[in-house]
């Protein structure tokens, strides 16, 4: 182990070990929240199908073949699909199709995704490029680029060889050439119908404006059951898009604009034409115009799935829709609130005990391989940072008790009076700022009077100075008894 980095690690492990600073410990845990959703998708994909399908359907109205087509039950009617007419847009992409790469034309997988972010990062360094994505780019240059990246070889894109247009055409292009879009061909008509959600006026009646939230809210559930890779180039796609679409002051390239690129790539059919689409072609344009603006929204799952998941792991109610999620916060739900913060008590401490145990460990073998490093300044230094904290426990050593507080006691003849006269709570007084008094070591006379007068906190004024009249007569008369004693000696 190199010694700078053996160093560095002294000092991580000391300040962990030795770290005092009760801010940094009451600190929340980061974790990610869509952990028990992600848990669910991977090992129980029926399961997570289900749970999120069943709430699709609460939002949007898929009738039976279109929900049997969302689940994969039955093959997708698109549009078009029947058509006598094969134009010559229809036979020139489906022949572009057939050349498959190991990237282009091949479908979306995780290798695919690695070559294509190379593009996608160039182009988040580069926004400012007016008419990104609607200029074309060198035709001769996209082909080196394409097959490169077809061979599966890391590309320069920094070194001036290409041009901001070039990458972009060349993502539109791979975009384009995918066996099925990007959303997918069983995601198409719930694409359609989401773009129908609007808000309802007061009687009831349905209205032209937009129901966003429920939109937001149904592209959310329909993104967690692409497969993965769709989802995961997706989300790379709509944060450059979003990105882009915020620089429209230099690129030109509003959401709108961006959309109307994009949509034939990702959310379109594939081997169809515009006159295919034309009745739904402007509400398939706004929905992507709509993915772009609330990119940023898109990709967590909603709160009721999260806590569906969590409970299916963590409690008995695996199954639990939306609408069910609202009893958890009636009030009966509150009495179960102590019990989950003991058991998270006793979960947070045993986790604390097996870190601290970890980490002592680890220490005695590193004090251990310094101990037995050659004589050196380096291994000199390593332990002098040792010695700098001393409450890290090293081999050997054990953890530092601090001996128990004697009782002070004074010998006296002043202090032999008072504590004979007044009794152990007159020092007691005196440390009241800082500890609380025992009441054991109280004598019986001042305990009655305490419970007779209440807490010293309580005590009015007058009571006060009337008990400290009682203990100065009390003072003068012992000390006037002393006094004659010995005078009668003498």
């Amino acid at each position: 182990m190199p010694l700078q980095k053996l160093s560095a690690l002294i000092d991580a492990i000391c300040n962990l070990v030795i770290c005092n600073d009760s801010s940094l410990r009451s600190q929340p845990i980061i974790f990610n929240p869509d952990f028990f959703v992600e848990k669910l998708r991977h090992e129980k994909p029926e399961v997570f199908t289900e749970l999120v399908v069943s709430n699709i359907t609460r939002l949007i109205d898929l009738p039976g073949a279109e929900l049997a087509q969302l689940m994969g039950e039955e093959d997708p009617k698109l549009p078009g699909a029947n058509s006598t007419a094969s134009g010559f847009f229809r036979s020139l992409m489906s022949l572009k199709r057939k050349e498959k790469g190991v990237v282009f034309g091949s479908p979306l997988t995780e290798e695919g995704i690695a070559q294509v972010s190379q593009l996608i990062e160039y182009l988040h360094k580069n926004l400012r490029a007016e008419g990104l994505f609607r200029v074309p780019g060198n035709s001769i240059r996209q082909q080196m680029l394409k097959d490169a990246l077809n061979s599966g070889t890391d590309i320069d894109l920094d070194s001036g060889e290409f041009h901001s247009n070039d990458v972009a055409t060349l993502l539109k292009m791979f975009l384009g050439e995918l066996p099925e879009p990007l959303l997918t061909h069983k995601h198409f008509h719930a694409h359609l119908k989401i773009a129908d959600l609007t808000l309802f006026d007061e009687k009831g009646n349905k209205t032209s404006t937009p129901d966003k939230e429920r939109q937001i809210e149904a592209l959310q559930l329909l993104f967690l059951i692409l497969p993965a890779p769709n989802r995961s180039l997706l989300k790379l796609l709509l944060d450059l898009l979003y990105q882009t679409a915020k620089k429209q002051d230099k690129n030109k390239m509003s959401a709108h604009n961006l959309a109307l690129m994009f949509a034939p790539h990702i959310l379109w059919p594939r081997n169809v034409t515009a006159n295919d689409l034309q009745e739904n072609i402007t509400k398939l344009n706004n929905g992507v115009t709509f993915m772009i603006k609330h990119s940023q929204k898109l990709f967590k799952a909603p709160a009721y799935i999260r806590e569906c998941a969590r409970l299916h792991y963590l409690g008995s109610r695996a199954h639990t829709s939306k609408d069910d999620l609202d009893l958890l916060t009636s009030p009966g739900s509150k009495e179960l609130q102590p019990l989950k913060s003991q058991k998270r008590g006793r979960l947070d401490s045993c986790h604390q005990e097996e870190t601290q145990q970890r980490t002592e460990a680890a220490l005695r073998e590193l004090f251990r391989h310094v101990h037995n490093m050659p004589d050196s300044a380096k291994k000199k230094k390593l332990i002098r940072q040792f010695n700098k904290h001393p409450s890290a426990l090293t081999p050997g050593s054990e953890a530092a008790t601090p001996p128990a507080p004697r009782r002070t006691r004074s010998r006296s003849f002043s202090g032999l009076i008072k504590r004979k006269v007044l009794g152990t709570p007159v020092i007691v007084e005196r440390k009241s700022r800082d500890t609380t008094p025992e009441p054991k070591r109280a004598s019986k006379e001042n305990i009655h009077l305490l419970q007779k007068c209440g807490s010293p906190a309580h005590m009015s004024q007058a009571k006060l100075k009337s008990l400290e009249g009682r203990k100065e007569d009390s003072c003068r008369r012992m000390r006037a008894h002393l006094l004659s004693k010995d005078s009668s000696s003498l």
